[in-house]
């Protein structure tokens, strides 16, 4: 095989792909038991929520949550043009730096279901940002990135 067949093959495999890191862009947005407003609301999250697209109908995509639980929502309201991370933990430090012998931010500790947008990853430490803009380091072991 040549090498633009091997590639062109890899391009389209990652194209049609069913798996997709998506991020909410909004504010808030609504989770959904089908792809509609007329379905039941599951879950309500907020900006930089981390999501994996598994299907799409119409305007409506079906993704995954950190919990593995499966929801539809608008596509409009969602992005991958970055990525994003939720605590999956019960607690999870935030840090100045990226390791434990920074200190904690203010911000610290975070708590399960609180969401960031990903900057950087430096080895096991991710450097986050919250929707007001306040961040810094948490170890990626107690995160669930998309």
């Amino acid at each position: 095989m040549s090498m633009g067949i091997i590639l062109a093959t890899v391009i389209i495999l990652l194209y049609i792909s069913p798996l997709h890191a998506l991020c909410v862009k909004t504010e808030t947005a609504n989770l959904r038991s089908g792809p509609g407003t007329r379905y039941e609301r599951t879950w309500q999250v907020f900006k930089y929520m981390p999501l994996e697209r598994i299907g799409r109908k119409g305007n409506w995509y079906k993704v995954r949550d950190v919990d593995g639980d499966v929801h539809w929502i608008y596509r409009k309201l969602v992005t991958s043009k970055y990525r994003c991370a939720v605590v999956k933990v019960k607690k999870a430090n935030i840090r100045k730096g990226p390791g434990k012998k920074f200190s904690t931010t203010p911000l610290s500790p975070a708590i399960k279901y609180d969401t960031f947008r990903v900057l950087k990853i430096k080895g096991e430490w991710v450097k986050v940002v919250d929707e007001f803009g306040e961040g810094g380091w948490i170890h990626k072991n107690l995160l669930w990135i998309r």
